[in-house]
C-alpha cells in the first residue's frame, strides 16, 4: 500500500503558496472587489469572468459551472492529477519535504503516472541540453549561430541536443530509476526488436513545456542529410503531451500576455526565440499542428476577452502561409480579441527578418496590420476578375459564407459593407442582405455554417424569406463605434441642448447599429432635439410615445437614464460625441464611394463619383482639423 502523505505537511503545502500565485500561473486576474480577484474560468468556457479567488481563504469558486475548493483542488482538477501527485508537485515548488506515514513508501515505484511521465522529461532536458556542450553537437551549435542564436539564447530556451547513437537517453534514464515501460509511455523511447531505443537521435531538441512550465514533450529538427526522418519531428501523442493542446513559448509568455492583453502567434521554434530576442516576449507557436480551438481556450484564460486585446498572426507569405492563415481565421469568432495578420513585405519569416534587419524589424513586424478577416477576405476576391459582374457575384458567393459566420450581428453588418467596397458594388445594402440571409439560413442548419457548394447557396437566396425589419442585434459595446454612438443618444436625451440643433441634421443610417437607428429615428419623429431644448419637460414622454414597439421604448428609456461616461458633460464633450459620428459615417461613405470607382474600372464616366469622392476627403478632412465647427 501507498505511503500516506502526513496531514501536517498537506497542511503546510496549502499554507506555503498563495492560491492567488498559483492561479496566476493558469490564467489572467483581475480586482473583483471585496478583496477578491477574478478570470475567465479554465474548466468551462465563457465570455465574461465568474470564476473567483479569495487570497484571504484560499479558495476559488466558478459562479458558472460551481467548480471550487482550495490550492489543492485546483490544480487536481487544471492538471488532471491526483491527490499526491499534486500535493508532490505544490510541496517541490514550496521547497517542503514531505513525509509519508504507513511506511514503505517508494517513490520510485508509488508516484503517479503523471508525475513520472515528468520527471522523465525534466531529466531528458537536463541531458539533452548538457550534450549541446559535445564535441559531437559542433553541427547544432553551428545551426543555432547562423541563426543568430547564442549559447545563453540556447540556454534560456533549454535547447539541447540528442546524441546520434541508438540509446544514449535511454541508458541515461534507466540510470536514474525509471523503466522501460515508462519511457516508452513517455515517447522519450520506441519500440526495436531486442528493447527501446532513443526516438530523438542526431537532432537540435527544444523542451516544450505547459503552461505550468513543465516540461511535456520535445521537438526535434533535422541537422544531418543523412537522416531520413522528417524535418521537424515532435513528440508522440502520450498521457501528458496533446500537440493541439500545448503552445510552445507559452511559459515564457504568459505573464507578459496577460498584462499586456496581446499574443503573437508564430510559426516555429526558431521564430518564437527570434521574437524573444528581439523583446516581443508574447510570440508562441504551434507545435507540429495548425492553430486551433484548444489553443483559442488557453488564450482566452489569459487575455481575459478584454475588448482591447490583440492576437497577431505572423505567417510566411507563400502559398502555404495564407492557407495557414485562412484555417486560423475559421476559429476567429471564438475570440473576443481582435485577431489580425502580419506578413513581412519579402515573406520572411521572423527568424530571418531578425537575421537580415534586426530586431527592430521584427518589433515592427509584430504590430498590429492588417484585420484578420480582411486577409481572408482578400485572399478570396484576389482569385476573381472583378471587373465583370459575373465575377463579382461569384467572389460574393464565396466571400458571403465567410462573412455570415462572423457571429456577432453589429460586425458582420460592418464587415458586409466592407466586403461591398472590397467588390466594389455600389449597392451596398444588397450585400448586405445577401450576408444575413446566409447568416439565417447558416442558423436554421444548427449553425452549421452556409454550404460551400454554390448551387446549394444559390438555392438558399432564392428560398429564404424577405427579412423582416431588423431592430437587433445584440450591440457590441466593446466596439468603440457602438460606445460613441450610444454616447450621442444619451446626450440627444437626456441633453439635447448640448447637442442642437446639429443632431437634428444626422440621418439614422449614420448609426450603424440596426437599435441605434431605431432611437435616433424614433426622436426625429418627436419633433427632435431642438424642440427638447425648447420644451425639455414633456421631451422624454414624447420620444416614449413615439417608439414603434416596446423593445425601441425599452431602449429609449434605457439610454435616458445611464449616466454619461464623463465627469465635465458639456458642449465640448457633446461635440466631440457629435463629430466622431459623423466622421465614421464619412469614412464609411469614403469606402462605398471608392467602391463605385472599381466597379466603374475603365468603363464610363467617373467624373462625378471622383467628385463625390473629393468632397467627401475634404469634409472628413474638416472634421479631423475643426472638429464640431466643421459641422
Amino acid at each position: 500500500m501507498a505511503g500516506r502523505i502526513n496531514d501536517d505537511d498537506v497542511k503546510a503545502v496549502r499554507e506555503a503558496l498563495p492560491i492567488d500565485a498559483v492561479v496566476s500561473e493558469y490564467l489572467s486576474l483581475r480586482n473583483a472587489g471585496g478583496g477578491n480577484l477574478k478570470g475567465l474560468c479554465p474548466f468551462h468556457d465563457e465570455k465574461s469572468p465568474s470564476f473567483q479567488v479569495s487570497p484571504s481563504k484560499g479558495l476559488f469558486h466558478c459562479f458558472g459551472c460551481q467548480e471550487g475548493g482550495d490550492t489543492i483542488a485546483f490544480v487536481m482538477k487544471i492538471d488532471h492529477l491526483t491527490f499526491a501527485e499534486t500535493v508532490e508537485r505544490l510541496a517541490a515548488q514550496a521547497g517542503i519535504t514531505l513525509r509519508y506515514e504507513e511506511g514503505g513508501y517508494n517513490p520510485s515505484t508509488q508516484r503517479g503516472e503523471r508525475t513520472r511521465l515528468v520527471e522523465a522529461h525534466k531529466a531528458a532536458a537536463e541531458f539533452y541540453l548538457q550534450q549541446l556542450e559535445s564535441p559531437e553537437a559542433e553541427i547544432g551549435r553551428a545551426f543555432l549561430a547562423e541563426r543568430g542564436f547564442d549559447q545563453a539564447a540556447a540556454a534560456h530556451f533549454g535547447v539541447g541536443y540528442s546524441p546520434a547513437g541508438w540509446d544514449h537517453l535511454t541508458r541515461y534514464l534507466r540510470g536514474k530509476g525509471f523503466t522501460d515501460k515508462e519511457l516508452l509511455l513517455s515517447g522519450l523511447a520506441q519500440e526495436s526488436r531486442r528493447s527501446p531505443i532513443d526516438r530523438f537521435r542526431g537532432r537540435l531538441m527544444w523542451p516544450i513545456r505547459d503552461i505550468g512550465g513543465e516540461v511535456v514533450g520535445f521537438g526535434a529538427r533535422k541537422l544531418r542529410d543523412d537522416d531520413n526522418g522528417p524535418k521537424y519531428l515532435n513528440t508522440p501523442e502520450t498521457p501528458i503531451y496533446k500537440k493541439s493542446q500545448v503552445l510552445y513559448g507559452i511559459d515564457l509568455a504568459k505573464k507578459d500576455i496577460a498584462k499586456s492583453s496581446r499574443a503573437v502567434v508564430v510559426e516555429g521554434y526558431t521564430d518564437v526565440m527570434a521574437c524573444h530576442l528581439a523583446g516581443v516576449t508574447t510570440a508562441i507557436a504551434t507545435c507540429g499542428t495548425a492553430f486551433g480551438g484548444d489553443h483559442i481556450k488557453i488564450l482566452r484564460r489569459l487575455l481575459m476577452d478584454n475588448g482591447s486585446a490583440r492576437v497577431i498572426f505572423t505567417f510566411d507569405g507563400d502559398a502555404a502561409g495564407q492557407k495557414a492563415a485562412l484555417r486560423a481565421f475559421e476559429d476567429d469568432q471564438k475570440f473576443a480579441a481582435e485577431t489580425y495578420i502580419a506578413i513581412a513585405p519579402d515573406g520572411m519569416d521572423p527568424c530571418d527578418l531578425r537575421l537580415a534587419k534586426g530586431d527592430e524589424a521584427v518589433a515592427d513586424l509584430t504590430q498590429p496590420r492588417t484585420p484578420l478577416f480582411e486577409f481572408a477576405l482578400r485572399q478570396i476576391i484576389a482569385r476573381y476578375d472583378l471587373e465583370t459582374p459575373a465575377g463579382r457575384a461569384a467572389a460574393l458567393d464565396e466571400a458571403g459564407p465567410v462573412v455570415a459566420r462572423i457571429k456577432n450581428s453589429a460586425s458582420q453588418h460592418e464587415v458586409a459593407v466592407q466586403l461591398a467596397g472590397m467588390l466594389g458594388i455600389l449597392d451596398t445594402q444588397f450585400v448586405v442582405k445577401r450576408i444575413a440571409q446566409l447568416a439565417r439560413w447558416a442558423k436554421d442548419r444548427g449553425g452549421r455554417g452556409p454550404s460551400a457548394d454554390p448551387r446549394q447557396r444559390q438555392q438558399a437566396y432564392d428560398a429564404a424569406p424577405a427579412a423582416p425589419a431588423v431592430r437587433g442585434p445584440a450591440l457590441n459595446l466593446r466596439s468603440p463605434v457602438h460606445r460613441t454612438e450610444r454616447e450621442l443618444l444619451k446626450l440627444a436625451l437626456q441633453r439635447p441642448d448640448l447637442v442642437s440643433p446639429a443632431f437634428d441634421a444626422y440621418g439614422a443610417d449614420e448609426f450603424t447599429a440596426p437599435p441605434y437607428a431605431a432611437v435616433r429615428q424614433t426622436i426625429e419623429e418627436a419633433g427632435g432635439v431642438e424642440l427638447g431644448a425648447q420644451a425639455p419637460a414633456d421631451y422624454l414622454a414624447r420620444v416614449r410615445e413615439c417608439a414603434v414597439d416596446d423593445q425601441v421604448r425599452a431602449m429609449v428609456t434605457e439610454l435616458a437614464v445611464e449616466a454619461l461616461h464623463a465627469k465635465t458633460v458639456d458642449e465640448v464633450y457633446a461635440g466631440v460625441q457629435l463629430v466622431q459620428v459623423r466622421l465614421r459615417a464619412v469614412d464609411r461613405r469614403i469606402l462605398e464611394v471608392q467602391g463605385s470607382l472599381a466597379r466603374l474600372g475603365h468603363h464610363g464616366d467617373p467624373t462625378a463619383v471622383q467628385n463625390e469622392l473629393w468632397v467627401l476627403q475634404q469634409y472628413a478632412q474638416s472634421l479631423r482639423n475643426h472638429g464640431a465647427a466643421a459641422l
